[in-house]
């Protein structure tokens, strides 16, 4: 039946997981798996795409118990493109990693863990249940909190405590936000909760709910206040891990803010203040916080912050073009961020350090992949016509028309501040003379790599810069996409009506 390919996603990873278990003493082996497996991955996201854009939004009920009693599973527009960006991502880092992950952290179990947590992303974006929905946020935690800490470093450790900490405080909340939920409408299926919320009497209890979720998913997606745990962890483990982290992980959190308040809580209007307020200080907030520091990892996990700030945004305005404009920005976002990670690494292997005051000269002596990753770059700040200008100005034409001008105040300075962060990264990386410095013992510099080593490392970044160019010159394309996304989010009789078939 059509409808079990809404599980393939899922148990594509789940399979090369469990096989890459078997092979735990070989190395080699390990590697041709685990990329010959995101390749799979990679096909199944596609066909699942396609199929989807064709037919429209899928489910399925496991076990045969129908919704609302069975766990559901969908796959709407929304869901499949964030499973094929998943796809695109773990492709990208599964090649990057085998590449740069020291031999001994993949015998400790790496790339088996990577395929887990790429299973509870899709887990979480294709699940209809708001109980499994945590349940798979909860096998994304425990398997990034694996790879942070594989290695065993002291600043892995310390950055593990930190991002630990505030995570399971998030979980906790947004597990008090679901025994809320249940007591109040007695379901935890997502469609079912759109019928059965809207008929509580008691608004002041489903407001004080909404306002958990938002706190809980807030965390996870890194917004203000409570973001201080990204930039204090992100810097901390090898850039292939850094890579899915900030392509993914905080996206995740996104993913369930939208979700949840465009199904379930829809047409709170105390809300839209709130998270109004909460994007444009993520924005301001982020953006101050990439301007202060030097670290070029750590510039990278403060933009992460400020450009939540964007979708978030989107969601607060609540028209079709916002969130239009937010979805597109989540998905140039995705491929953006995780190549920038991934270019850190690259120049980490070329220069042994992540410090700006110590970089420099990297165009002189590699000016064609300086030139590559200018893209990322440039795509980052939305130079137009690259990937980040068209939401941006779907964003601030939306502004405008909600006479919210202090938000087009806000969006403008993260606009500006990335620029001119990304124009300070360029001079101190790429166009000043480097300083010369000090071999590091038992450092391989990339000079030192083979050509096979060196194109494990290069053809992923070169990879996803194409994808950004395609998303920057086909951007006709992404809209229509990002407004179907839109229509359907906002359409929420369309999504309980596919999962519960009446």
């Amino acid at each position: 039946m059509i409808q079990h390919i809404v599980l393939y996603p899922i148990l594509v990873q789940l399979f090369f997981a469990i096989v890459l278990l078997f092979f735990w003493n070989s190395v080699k082996a390990q590697k041709s798996i685990s990329i010959f497996g995101n390749i799979v991955a990679l096909i199944v996201s596609v066909w699942l795409f396609i199929t989807i854009w064709q037919e429209g939004t899928l489910t399925i009920q496991t076990g045969n118990w129908e919704a609302p009693f069975g766990i559901t599973f969908v796959a709407d527009t929304f869901a499949a493109t964030l499973v094929l960006l998943t796809a695109i991502s773990g492709f990208a880092v599964s090649i990057f990693s085998v590449g740069t992950i020291l031999r001994a952290r993949l015998k400790f179990g790496f790339l088996p863990i990577l395929h887990f947590l790429l299973l509870g992303l899709n887990g979480a974006f294709l699940t209809g249940d708001i109980f499994n929905l945590y349940v798979w946020f909860e096998i994304i935690i425990i398997s990034s909190f694996v790879l942070i800490t594989i290695g065993g470093e002291k600043k892995q450790l310390e950055g593990a405590i930190k991002y630990f900490t505030l995570n399971i405080l998030a979980s906790m909340i947004f597990l008090t936000a679901i025994a809320v939920l249940y007591g109040l409408a007695g379901t935890l299926n997502m469609a079912d909760l759109a019928i059965k919320v809207a008929e509580i009497e008691n608004r002041g209890l489903v407001e004080i709910t909404a306002i958990l979720f938002f706190i809980g998913f807030g965390i996870k997606a890194g917004l203000f206040p409570l973001y201080f745990w990204l930039p204090a962890s992100y810097h901390t483990p090898p850039p292939a891990v850094m890579a899915i982290f900030g392509g993914l992980l905080t996206k995740v959190g996104v993913y369930a803010l939208i979700r949840v308040f465009t199904v379930i809580f829809v047409g709170e209007d105390f809300l839209e203040l709130i998270i109004l307020s909460v994007a444009g200080l993520t924005l301001v907030s982020g953006g101050i916080g990439a301007l202060v520091h030097n670290n070029i990892v750590k510039v990278f996990s403060y933009l992460i912050i400020c450009h939540i700030g964007y979708m978030i945004l989107g969601l607060g305005l609540y028209t079709e073009a916002a969130i239009a404009g937010a979805i597109f920005y989540l998905i140039h976002d995705i491929v953006v961020k995780t190549n920038l990670f991934m270019m850190s690494g690259l120049i980490y292997r070329i220069k042994g350090t992540f410090s700006m005051r110590d970089l420099g000269g990297l165009y002189n002596n590699n000016p064609l992949l300086s030139l590559i990753m200018i893209i990322p770059l440039m795509s980052l700040v939305g130079i137009p016509p690259l990937s980040g200008f068209w939401p941006k100005l779907a964003l601030i034409t939306e502004s405008f028309n909600a006479n919210n001008y202090w938000l087009i105040g806000a969006v403008l300075f993260a606009t500006f501040i990335t620029l001119f962060v990304i124009a300070r990264l360029w001079t101190e990386v790429f166009w000043k003379e480097g300083p010369k410095l000090k071999r590091i013992a038992n450092f391989r510099y990339f000079s030192l790599l083979s050509k096979h080593q060196k194109r494990q490392m290069i053809v992923p970044i070169v990879f996803l810069a194409f994808i950004s160019l395609y998303i920057g010159f086909g951007a006709e394309h992404i809209q229509r996409l990002s407004i179907r996304i839109a229509q359907e989010l906002l359409d929420n009789q369309a999504y309980i009506n596919a999962v519960l078939k009446p």
